[in-house]
């Protein structure tokens, strides 16, 4: 969110400093990256063990009773909002400025007409009790 004197708010200073590494100048990125920074493609799970490794997750976690709890899912949409608006702010003013961009901040500028929709859509669906129906850990640090 920009400040009415034009400048971005204090979201901008958990995420600035990643985005404002510049973008290789010659478009040969792969060659760029460090060796932590590869793609993880040796990671990725076959559906079958995405759907084991789900399994085992489920069951180190145990349901707590429903009932009355804080609202907390459309606040949080509305913060995420806020920063990926200023996010979406300060790439486009980076860029009018001449200056590179991450492949992470270009991808957020191509997408971000998406999520806008993404956002709009959860607040349209989801009322605001919709949060006391989803189930509760009962330990959510776990």
């Amino acid at each position: 969110m920009i400040t009415s004197d034009g400048k971005a708010g204090p979201a901008r200073a958990r995420w600035w400093p990643v985005l404002r590494r510049s973008a290789p100048v010659d478009g040969d990125a792969a060659k760029q990256r460090s060796a932590d920074e590869e793609p993880l493609r040796a990671e990725l799970f076959s559906v079958s063990q995405l759907e084991q490794h789900a399994r085992v997750l489920a069951g180190l976690h145990e349901v707590g009773p429903s009932g009355r709890q804080k609202d907390r899912l459309l606040p949080r949409l509305a913060a995420n909002e806020e920063v990926l608006a200023e996010a979406y702010s300060s790439i486009t003013e980076a860029l009018k400025d001449g200056r590179g961009i991450t492949p992470a901040a270009e991808w957020l500028l191509d997408n971000y007409h998406l999520i806008e929709e993404q956002i709009r859509t959860a607040r349209r669906h989801l009322p605001g009790r919709y949060n006391r129906e989803l189930p509760r850990l009962a330990n959510p640090s776990s």
